[in-house]
């Protein structure tokens, strides 16, 4: 199983660290306790790092595993008219998000502020990175938002980079939140408030023929 690099560091500490406890716990067998705690959230921290490949489906691709949580219509500031679509992502969500299109990077840009709970409405003035693409619809944007306990966000794309549907474009670690705007004139949502979706997989909108 693929592991993202971002969680290699803490799943290295961890594992010595709970090695460090198994050996003192010949002589301490209170320690036996605390090592087999560590090798627990060892387990749990693999899981939320999981990476696994995938096939990238057809339409316009979830950016983020998760559930949606919200779909609307706004006048964004670099979009115009559009919809968004807001995926929340629990613990136990795969935390690696993906371009949902192909398409050439304009601006990336990290934006400081709050850490509401990512579900909550509040959330969209949270920290947040804020990724610009100009594709074959026009402009789209996904947003990297942070929530009350996870706080940072990692992103592998740059201002000029060419990106490709499903590319690998960074993460969000311990859970949070990712909105996608769509020019709304461009597309049709093919997803309703509820559902769950898998980053680069599952189809969230259709472009307009």
């Amino acid at each position: 199983m693929r592991i993202a690099k971002e969680g290699l560091g803490l799943i290295l500490f961890l594992f010595a660290l709970g090695l460090i406890f198994l050996m003192f716990s010949l002589v301490h067998h209170l320690l036996l306790i605390f090592s087999a705690l560590l090798f627990i959230l060892l387990i749990f921290t693999i899981f939320f790092f999981r990476d696994p490949d995938r096939d990238v489906g057809k339409g316009i691709v979830s950016p983020a595993d998760g559930k949606i949580i919200k779909i609307d219509e706004m006048k964004d500031s670099d979009i115009g008219d559009s919809i968004r679509i807001s995926i929340f992502m629990s613990i136990f969500d795969v935390h690696i998000n993906r371009m949902p299109m192909d398409g050439k990077i304009i601006d990336v840009k990290m934006i400081k502020g709050g850490f509401s709970p990512a579900f909550s409405g509040s959330a969209e003035n949270n920290n947040r990175n804020v990724i610009l693409v100009n594709t074959d619809i026009g402009k789209i944007k996904i947003v990297q938002i942070s929530g009350i306990f996870a706080r940072r966000i990692v992103c592998h794309v740059k201002k000029g980079d060419v990106v490709k549907k499903g590319e690998r474009i960074g993460m969000i670690k311990f859970g949070s939140r990712v909105d996608l705007f769509l020019p709304r004139d461009k597309v049709n949502v093919e997803v309703k408030v509820g559902d769950k979706v898998k980053a680069g997989v599952d189809k969230v909108a259709e472009v307009n023929v």
